[in-house]
């Protein structure tokens, strides 16, 4: 017999799915991005600039992977490595005026689109939701997310 949490979390892990593969599909079209990339231009913009390790903590990216998706935006132009002169084991990336642009461009229309998957969720849906997810992350690390938005 199957523990009644593995449906949820089966569920849970089915709508997170369903969720990239069509807001990967829209970037990947409207932006010419990829999930990653526009993850990382999107934390940076409006912001003056992120270490690595902020970076890592702020975005859904894996470490090992993080400094590909850099490179890869530092060749489109979209992002500057900044060495810091106080810590030189500690790089900071910002967004080019190009990045600045490209954040203006895309950001919005995104979260327009991603929007549209809740259109129904009144704020005590949200709130039901938010309290549930927040209560099985502490559960699972054993410590209180912090905010990321």
């Amino acid at each position: 017999m199957t523990e009644r949490y593995v449906r949820s979390i089966r569920l849970l892990a089915e709508c997170f799915h369903a969720f990239e593969r069509q807001s990967g599909a829209n970037i990947r079209c409207r932006t010419g991005l990829t999930p990653s990339q526009f993850d990382i231009v999107a934390t940076l913009g409006n912001t003056p600039g992120m270490t690595f390790k902020e970076l890592g903590e702020r975005t859904l990216i894996t470490k090992g992977t993080l400094t590909g998706v850099i490179d890869r935006l530092q060749e489109k132009g979209l992002v500057d490595r900044i060495t810091q002169l106080e810590d030189r084991r500690s790089t900071l990336v910002k967004l080019t005026k190009q990045g600045e642009a490209e954040f203006k461009r895309v950001f919005a229309p995104q979260i327009a689109f991603g929007k549209q998957s809740f259109a129904n969720y009144a704020e005590q849906d949200f709130e039901a939701l938010d309290k549930e997810l927040t209560k099985l992350h502490a559960n699972l690390t054993g410590k209180q997310p912090k905010p990321k938005y």
